[in-house]
Order: C-alpha cells, then structure tokens, then sequence
C-alpha cells in the first residue's frame, strides 16, 4: 500500500508544473509560445525561451516546460 501511495504521490507532484503551465496557454493549443510565457513571465528572454526549447520548433510542450521549471529556468504560474 505504502509503494503505491507513493507511485501517486510522486506522479500528482511531476505532473503540478504542467498543470501550471496550463494556466498560460492562452489558447489552449498544448504548447507555449513565447507570447505566451512572456505574457506571465516578463523577464524570460528570448534567449531563455529559446534555451527551454529544446527541439527548436518555436513552442514549449510539457516536456520542455517541466525540464525548464525544475532545471529552475521558469518559474511555475504560482511563482511568478
């Protein structure tokens, strides 16, 4: 019982950035655009934006946004 109250408990807690995320996504399209991120995070540079984009497509998927927020690059919506 105690391994899988902590298999939940490690899941909800990775997954808590990406709901956060979630809250900026202005267009409810899954990723996050520059735009976007500034929009909530006004100090992100392009520069960090695009250090956070990974794959270099122009957008920040939930991969990419937990990797920046614990590589503590970007804030989680209840930081900022």
């Amino acid at each position: 019982m105690k391994t899988k109250f902590m298999t939940l408990l490690t899941t909800v807690t990775l997954a808590l950035p990406v709901w956060a995320a979630t809250d900026i996504d202005l267009n409810a399209d899954g990723v996050l655009t520059i735009d976007e991120v500034q929009s909530a995070f006004p100090d992100i540079t392009p520069e960090a934006f695009s250090a956070m984009d990974v794959n270099a497509d122009g957008a920040l998927d939930s991969d990419e946004v937990v990797a920046a927020q614990a590589a503590g690059m970007m804030p989680t919506s209840n930081d900022g």
